[in-house]
């Protein structure tokens, strides 16, 4: 597979919390140079970044991040301030205390709620695969199907656990035609970003791949 076919897929992510301004805009010029799918920058660096980009490639910021348990109000609040200051896409964290105590319902609204936020505007719904058990990943599969959103994204890579290869075969074989996959945490290498866009992944978000694109820059994967 080719390279630039790779992070044609790719949300450039810096999400660590002592991030600086010059870290965003540095990656968000990297983003221009290897033409990523997205920028993923903190929800304080959105405006920058939106300003620094000028809409030619989206940007993208989290909601509810890492945790998810924030309350669905507040989810809202933050996916609407986002938009304001210029995001295209929204990675929201699900309350994954109510997955445990089995009340998908109130999942289904939260992100009901937060789709309607964005206002058409491309939604991520974060499940936080390394946190729950096989049923548990089959049922958001058809919370996130039944709830229209646009993606649902295996991990938030805070969490102990970020994406894998039967975790994403498993969501694609229950998730609906609505939806696409986004394998995002632990993406250590072009090797395995390729392998995860062979089973079925449209996005990836990744921190490191741009610096190994830019060693093995003309390769194929």
């Amino acid at each position: 597979m080719d390279i630039a076919e790779i992070l044609s897929k790719v949300d450039h992510t810096l999400l660590k919390p002592a991030c600086t301004g010059a870290e965003i805009e540095a990656l968000c010029r990297e983003a221009l140079e290897f033409h990523t799918a997205s920028v993923c920058v903190p929800p304080v660096y959105v405006r920058a970044a939106a300003e620094l980009l000028g809409g030619r490639v989206p940007v993208c910021t989290v909601v509810g991040f890492p945790n998810g348990y924030d309350t669905a109000a507040s989810k809202v609040f933050q996916a609407k301030d986002a938009i304001i200051n210029g995001a295209d896409e929204i990675d929201m964290v699900i309350h994954i205390g109510a997955v445990k105590d089995g009340r998908y319902d109130a999942v289904a609204e939260e992100i009901a709620a937060v789709r309607e936020a964005c206002d058409g505007r491309i939604l991520k719904v974060i499940v936080e695969t390394a946190l729950l058990t096989r049923d548990e990943k089959i049922a958001l599969c058809r919370v996130v199907t039944e709830t229209g959103a646009d993606f649902i994204k295996t991990s938030t890579g805070f969490a102990g656990g970020g994406a894998t290869f039967e975790d994403v075969q498993l969501i694609k074989e229950h998730i609906g035609p609505n939806v696409k996959i986004k394998a995002s945490g632990g993406i250590a290498t072009l090797e395995d970003a390729a392998e995860f866009i062979r089973l079925g992944c449209a996005r990836l978000g990744a921190s490191r791949l741009v610096a190994l694109a830019k060693a093995r820059k003309g390769d194929a994967v």
